[in-house]
């Protein structure tokens, strides 16, 4: 029982989500109008409203949308060459059914991917009838290196299915301890207050626990609800990662029913473009293109002309790089001229193959936005993938941003703590903790992570490329940093407990992604380019 209490105390330290004094919109607002270090996207909208634009599509590359949410239901992409239902790739694209995207993680018989292993379980399953059971000796050069690969995955594998097993019993036990409680009271967790929780009679020590539990989590600002929401989550999150995510003997790529490896196939998967479980698809969605104004929920950055393009292709696990390239070509040829890829691995064993995916939508004119990603440490070459740097050469993508975490808090505790950062690697940060957006069935919640940042910068590049369409994707990118406003601060360093370092030292830009910034700064440069025009048809004329 004593173990139960210190993992309740634990949970309570590192597990659960302390809830921000800022308002549920802190994320749109403006640090001089509004105090609160926002991307400005409320005073952008309101500045552009009645000015001429386009519509403009972004690709959602990640676990799937929810298509009919209240508050995104009316900017959803709808596929203008295909008819629904009818079983037939009317614009001959190679998908069948692509109205609202595609599903590369899905089974033509409709089945979906939700579990996934991680890479370091993929790359040691490739080698491990190999190298099973083998030693060292008698290798080849090429074999040694194979085999310390090998053994390198084999002992990740190993510890943290060691560190998991009791981890994992753990969450069980409180929930179990939660459940026990919630039988007392006879009460749904959304119906339950801290005052039923401290009310009940019983003298089990399990529910002396558990009201000591909801009685400091409520003291500082959270329901009964979230708390058990919290608590669900992370008793799944371990599970999960015991049972798939770390689990060499479970394959999900046999619902898919290709060849991981084959680049050549394209044209698998099916068009659900939701999937088992978009709710982090489905809130990345909302900040770029929560419909404004409607009186729902969120009001998106990128205004009143995106369209959202579900491409899904992340599951609960790590994404494949096949899917990843495929998803990448199809959102270009299918019309995206913003890209959103809140995703991220350790390992990418097909990466030039991504490269090319990467090179083909800096070709077509497509802009890239990617998350930092949440291990709040120095971003490397080496530690996430994908990246803007191709393989074996030190070039990187034009038309790339790479996007790091800030929270609502002008002061020492910007950088979110969980976001990785680098002043080379990392382009800008914007907005990342306690965003609050859409999730499946009409809800609304708050995440954090560099996942809900990226679609800030996102949603920026969307209102840049509708209201001045004749800006390349090139150009959107230099504005966006150009624009990001500095930040003259000492800031706890993420991933550290009391270190402090330069905001500026934690990006290229060393700011915060602005809307309204960079649209001004749009204007300028879009006066810029009809003067340069100006003068080179006249002087045409003149000869």
């Amino acid at each position: 029982m004593q173990q139960l209490f210190f993992v309740f105390l634990c949970v309570l330290s590192l597990g659960l989500t302390a809830q921000s004094s800022a308002p549920n919109n802190w994320w749109e607002l403006d640090q001089t109008e509004n105090s609160f270090p926002g991307v400005s996207a409320a005073r952008a909208n309101a500045y552009l409203a009645g000015k001429k634009a386009e519509p403009v599509v972004v690709a959602v590359i990640d676990s799937g949308v929810d298509i009919e949410h209240e508050d995104l239901k009316d900017v959803i992409w709808t596929n203008p060459g295909e008819i629904p239902g009818n079983g037939i790739d009317d614009d001959r694209n190679g998908y069948v059914d692509d109205v609202h995207g595609w599903n590369f993680i899905g089974g033509a018989d409709g089945r979906n991917v939700n579990y996934e292993n991680l890479e370091v379980v993929r790359l040691y399953n490739r080698l491990h009838a190999k190298y099973n059971n083998r030693n060292r000796e008698g290798l080849s050069k090429k074999e040694k290196a194979e085999f310390d690969a090998y053994q390198s995955y084999k002992e990740t594998i190993e510890k943290k299915q060691k560190e998991l097993g009791p981890t994992a019993a753990q969450y069980e036990m409180i929930k179990a301890a939660i459940d026990q409680a919630l039988e007392e009271l006879n009460k749904e967790p959304e119906d339950v207050t801290a005052e039923d929780i401290a009310g009940i009679d019983s003298d089990d020590q399990t529910i002396a626990i558990v009201k000591q539990v909801v009685a400091n989590a409520t003291a500082g600002g959270t329901t009964f609800a979230e708390l058990y929401g919290q608590l669900e989550g992370a008793q799944e999150y371990f599970d999960s990662q015991l049972k798939y995510n770390y689990n060499p003997e479970f394959d999900a790529r046999e619902i898919v029913g290709d060849d991981p490896a084959n680049f050549d196939q394209r044209n698998y998967g099916n068009n659900d473009v939701e999937g088992p479980d978009a709710a982090h698809g489905t809130h990345v969605a909302g900040i770029i293109a929560g419909v404004r104004d409607n009186d729902l929920g969120i009001n998106g950055v990128g205004g009143d002309h995106v369209r959202i393009m579900s491409v899904r292709t992340v599951p609960n696990g790590d994404e494949r790089d096949k899917d990843v390239a495929n998803a990448i070509r199809y959102a270009v040829d299918n019309g995206a001229k913003v890209i959103n890829m809140s995703f991220g691995k350790g390992q990418s064993p097909y990466k030039k193959e991504v490269d090319a995916a990467m090179k083909y939508a800096e070709k077509n004119d497509v802009l890239l936005v990617h998350a930092a990603g949440n291990d709040g440490k120095m971003l490397t070459l080496e530690n996430n993938y994908p990246n803007d740097t191709y393989q074996g050469r030190r070039k990187t993508g034009k038309t790339w941003i790479e996007v790091g975490a800030a929270s609502s808090n002008y002061n020492d505790q910007l950088a979110a703590g969980f976001s990785n950062y680098n002043k080379k690697y990392v382009d800008v940060f914007a907005p990342g903790a306690q965003i609050y957006s859409t999730i499946p069935g009409d809800e609304y919640a708050k995440f954090d992570g560099t996942s809900m940042a990226a679609p800030m910068v996102a949603g920026i590049a969307a209102l840049l490329r509708s209201y001045f369409p004749d800006l390349s994707a090139r150009q959107v990118k230099e504005i966006i940093e150009e624009s990001a406003l500095p930040v003259n601060l000492n800031v706890i360093k993420p991933g550290t407990d009391d270190e402090t370092v330069k905001f500026a030292e934690l990006s290229a830009t060393g700011g915060l992604a602005n809307a309204y910034t960079a649209v001004k700064l749009a204007e300028r440069t879009k006066g810029k380019i009809r003067r340069q025009r100006d003068n080179r048809d006249e002087s045409l004329r003149q000869y």
